[in-house]
């Protein structure tokens, strides 16, 4: 059996106005949907540990109302401190989205130290929406950004503009191109996956399932 590694916010509030946020909610629910009918087990760490605050849950979305009532979802609500999980034990490591990431996964340094172990180590690591972030400020042993020259995506500055400027310290887009990332995007809010090796990225919450299915293809040609 394969094992990935959600790595979720622990942030509840962000920004000048301290707008409720968290993890949002579609990207855990849709990659688990996706992860749990392949197979593959998912397991939860966090900065803190404890239980993620949560943001747009949506009990109308049969994905998202499954998993708030699987034990999956308890499981989550007991996550691991990241710094007692060793990322080497997983095949994959992922980080859902929400505002919440922009806060602490964003600056945390057990958070960098496990983005560059798990790549070192031959891992997949892969990242929706915000959670890219977890990228941000990462830098491999000889002190190269991790994103440089590689292609990513992550949530847009256009869509940014019209969802939480005001309440981002940074644009994420704009900061990964800063440190060398070679970014794609598609139209707001519509599917985006890219797969630079072992390297996966999701643009948006509507690129959390594609994203898993593309984690799913590649941990089972790895174990062909």
């Amino acid at each position: 059996m394969k094992h990935v590694l959600f790595i979720a916010t622990n942030t509840a509030r962000i920004g000048p106005k301290d707008r409720p946020t968290g993890f949002f909610f579609a990207e855990i629910a849709h990659p688990f949907e996706v992860f749990d009918h392949a197979g593959v087990a998912v397991e939860f760490a966090s900065p803190l540990g404890g239980k993620p605050p949560e943001d747009a849950y949506d009990e109308k979305d049969p994905a998202q109302k499954a998993f708030k009532e699987s034990s999956a979802y308890r499981r989550m609500s007991r996550s691991r401190k990241l710094s007692e999980v060793d990322v080497l034990d997983y095949d994959a490591i992922f980080f859902p989205g929400g505002l919440g990431p922009m806060a602490d996964i964003a600056t945390d340094a057990e958070v960098k130290k496990a983005v560059v172990r798990a790549w070192n180590g031959g891992k997949i690591v892969s990242a929706v929406c915000h959670g890219p972030v977890a990228f941000f400020g990462a830098r491999l042993d000889d002190g190269t950004p991790f994103v440089r020259g590689r292609r990513l995506t992550s949530f847009s500055n256009a869509e940014e503009e019209g969802y939480a400027k005001a309440d981002v310290p940074f644009m994420l887009e704009q900061a990964l191109v800063e440190e060398g990332a070679l970014f794609e995007s598609a139209g707001q809010w519509q599917p985006k996956v890219v797969v630079d090796g072992r390297l996966m990225t999701g643009q948006n919450p509507a690129s959390g399932g594609p994203l898993a299915k593309e984690i799913v293809a590649a941990l089972e040609k790895a174990g062909a």
